[in-house]
């Protein structure tokens, strides 16, 4: 009879299944789990202490706040915005003119001319004129009624020679008229005769200024 072979494991051959050798391929990837864990820690301390003294040296401080927050309210403070100027329209209207009527234009004062819309137009004299009109209002006469001025001009080319006396067409035309037109008068600019284009030698033309009623705070009246 033949002999039996004891059944007790060879010592020599330990159990693979509990060395973790072989089986299934999820004990390699188990092993990986730890390793993984560990570098994400390891990024994560290494940002942190990147970060750290980045933001300590960023970071501003009590005193760059205070500045900066001065800044703002001196930017904001009324004398430091624009100041801008509010148009209330013109002022009160002191003087009246009216379009510019040539009266002649010829080869000489005593010669027979032209008149109207025949006279060539002359704008160096007229808007001297006007201009001279407008910023001598306190040389109107101060009768405490409202008045006009008939201001003529003669113009002589030959003679070089500028004129300006009331007309016949104003209310007012006596001796305080003729001193409104030599106020007037002396502000004129001086001509330059030999620039100025024009097709006859002498001219006279006038402007009609009215002058509303003055305010009360302009002086007693002065009458003629």
């Amino acid at each position: 009879m033949p002999g039996t072979r004891p059944s007790f494991p060879v010592p020599s051959e330990p159990s693979l299944r509990r060395l973790g050798v072989g089986g299934s391929s999820g004990g390699s990837g188990g092993g990986d789990r730890p390793l993984r864990a560990q570098l994400v820690v390891a990024v994560c301390i290494a940002l942190v202490v990147i970060a750290l003294p980045l933001y300590f040296l960023r970071r501003p401080s009590g005193h760059t706040l205070a500045n900066a927050s001065a800044s703002a309210s001196a930017a904001l403070a009324p004398s430091s915005l624009p100041i801008f100027a509010i148009d209330a329209g013109t002022q009160e209207e002191r003087v009246r003119l009216g379009p510019v009527q040539r009266v002649k234009c010829s080869a000489s004062p005593a010669a027979k001319g032209q008149e109207g819309a025949l006279c060539d137009k002359l704008p160096f004299f007229e808007e001297a004129l006007a201009k001279a009109v407008k910023d001598n209002v306190d040389c109107a006469p101060k009768t405490g009624k409202e008045g006009s001025i008939n201001f003529a001009m003669s113009i002589d080319f030959d003679k070089k020679r500028i004129s300006v006396f009331p007309g016949q067409s104003g209310d007012w035309r006596g001796p305080q008229a003729k001193r409104t037109t030599q106020c007037v008068s002396r502000s004129l600019p001086p001509a330059q005769w030999d620039t100025i284009q024009h097709q006859y030698r002498y001219y006279l033309f006038a402007i009609l200024a009215t002058y509303p009623v003055p305010p009360p705070s302009e002086g007693p009246p002065t009458f003629e």
